[in-house]
């Protein structure tokens, strides 16, 4: 089966694209859509009234959630990223096309936490295909059953 996808170019493609992989893996899936620049969360300097960008466009942003472990959601920010939140920890500036991939790493087993003694700490990793990884910092208190679970 062929996991790719093309250039998701708008919010609605990405969100999509995620409701293909939860199908895939058989994961529930709630998705909150946010509308104008008075709805999404970097649009905030946007004027009292106003739900256009300066070209007239619609800003769209949408709010995922994932059922099932690890939880994960993700937020697809109409500026082509996302900020994707596995067990509560937070990976920032995501590019949208990389999202289905870091996704299903995260549900393969691919994704681990790598602990270090000195200095303390441990990272929550995460492979994508084409040797791309993502490393977030995670403290040792923040540690749930299933990053538990991935420590390497």
């Amino acid at each position: 089966m062929d996991h790719s996808f093309p250039h998701l170019s708008t919010t609605e493609q990405a969100v999509a694209a995620l409701r293909e992989v939860a199908r895939e893996l058989n994961l529930e899936i709630e998705v909150t859509h946010d509308i104008g620049a008075d709805r999404t969360s970097r649009r905030s300097h946007a004027g009292m009234g106003v739900t256009t960008d300066p070209n007239g466009s619609l800003p769209h942003e949408a709010y995922v959630e994932l059922g099932g472990t690890p939880r994960i959601d993700v937020r697809l920010f109409p500026e082509g990223d996302a900020r994707i939140t596995v067990e509560g920890v937070e990976f920032h500036d995501i590019p949208r096309d990389e999202v289905p991939a870091f996704l299903r790493s995260c549900h393969s087993g691919l994704a681990h936490v790598r602990g270090r003694r000195f200095p303390p700490g441990y990272r929550l990793v995460v492979p994508l295909p084409g040797d791309r990884t993502y490393k977030e910092f995670l403290p040792m208190i923040g540690l749930t059953r299933w990053l538990s679970s991935r420590v390497r």
